[in-house]
C-alpha cells in the first residue's frame, strides 16, 4: 500500500478495500425494490377485486329491486359481474334479503370472496361487501 503524504492512503488501496461492495449493494437494493414493487401489485390487485365485488353487488341489488324481478335475479346478475371480471368461481357466496329500513323495502346482496393475497389464489382470509337498492314496488 503506497500512502500519498498529502492525500492519505492512495486511490488503488481504496479500491482493493472496497472491491465487491457494489455488487453486494445492488442486490440489497434490487431486493428491496422487487419486494415494494410487489407489495404494490398485490395491494392493487386487492383494491381491483374488492371494487369489483363491490360494483358486483350493487348492481346486482339494482336488478333484484325491479318491479319486475325476484332477490335470486340480482344473485345471477351479481354472480355474473364477478366471475366475468375475476375468475370463474371467485366469490365463495352471494346472498340477496329484502330488509326494510325506515320504512321501505331495500334489497341487500352480499358478496363473501377470498382475499387475493398470491395473484387471485390465496390462503384464508375473506371480504364481504354489501349492495343495496330501495324496491321499485312498495
Amino acid at each position: 500500500m503506497h500512502r500519498d503524504p498529502v492525500a492519505g492512503w492512495s486511490h488503488r488501496s481504496r479500491v482493493s478495500r472496497e472491491g465487491g461492495s457494489a455488487i453486494a449493494e445492488f442486490v440489497m437494493v434490487a431486493t428491496l425494490v422487487l419486494i415494494l414493487s410487489i407489495g404494490a401489485l398485490q395491494l392493487a390487485l386487492l383494491l381491483h377485486a374488492r371494487n369489483v365485488a363491490m360494483s358486483s353487488a350493487s348492481e346486482g341489488a339494482r336488478r333484484a329491486a325491479r318491479a319486475d324481478a325476484t332477490p335470486q335475479d340480482g344473485v345471477d346478475r351479481a354472480t355474473a359481474l364477478l366471475e366475468d371480471s375475476l375468475r370463474p368461481g371467485y366469490a365463495d357466496s352471494v346472498t340477496a334479503t329484502v330488509t326494510v329500513q325506515d320504512g321501505l323495502r331495500v334489497v341487500e346482496v352480499t358478496i363473501t370472496a377470498p382475499l387475493p393475497v398470491l395473484g387471485l389464489l390465496g390462503p384464508s382470509g375473506s371480504m364481504v361487501v354489501t349492495g343495496r337498492a330501495i324496491m321499485e314496488r312498495q
